[in-house]
């Protein structure tokens, strides 16, 4: 079952990040449905949070969706290289988001072996491991930036397909040392069965 407004519609980004652990990230592109279990997130929170693109509620072309209401996506351009896919979530102006880190692999996994690997010969266990990779092997790109995961044609969405994230791991955030004391807070959740992903995306 897609995930209802009310899910994306909460003030406390928190729960969200946690509460997307076990769902199910898909998209249908290129006439292709991918699709793969979540495992590991990241919140990010203004006007305080110094490692939130829109810390003290700055906008820009780039952060402008983070001001739009849960349950539209964000993607941006990380090292000119690596699109991330992040959830923008609670009410309009709040500008909060949960980076989607790691996924489990459930469907269209030839043709996420194909956008990532390009043929060469991998390891199924860095499909996704990391958010670059889990946009590069669902193709996830800037330009699906702003588009509302909500509406019935959506390239783009979440599932609750009834899957138990079981055991939850809290810890810092990974990449964002720049970030000062906000680095250290325990806001990066991941199931408790999976390894950490590495540091770069």
């Amino acid at each position: 079952m897609k995930l209802p407004p009310e899910f994306f519609l909460r003030s406390d980004v928190l729960t969200v990040a946690r509460e997307l652990l076990g769902k199910v990230l898909i998209t249908h592109i290129d006439g292709v449905i991918t699709a793969g279990r979540i495992i590991e997130t990241e919140a990010y929170l203004a006007p305080d949070d110094r490692a939130c693109h829109a810390f003290g509620n700055r906008r820009t072309n780039r952060t402008e969706v983070m001001f739009w209401q849960g349950g539209h996506a964000y993607v941006y351009l990380c090292y000119g290289i690596h699109h991330l896919f992040n959830v923008v979530t609670g009410f309009e102006n709040e500008a909060h988001a949960v980076l989607i880190r790691a996924l489990e692999p459930l469907e269209g996994v030839e043709m996420m072996r194909e956008r990532r690997f390009k043929g060469k010969k991998r390891s199924d266990a860095l499909l996704a491991n990391g958010p670059g990779a889990l946009s590069q092997a669902m193709g996830l790109h800037t330009r699906l930036t702003g588009t509302n995961m909500l509406l019935p044609h959506s390239p783009v969405w979440i599932e609750d397909r009834g899957l138990s994230a079981g055991e939850i791991i809290a810890g810092p955030r990974i990449g964002v040392d720049y970030a000062g004391e906000c680095a250290l807070w325990p806001w990066r959740f991941l199931v408790d069965s999976q390894q950490s992903t590495v540091d770069s995306p």
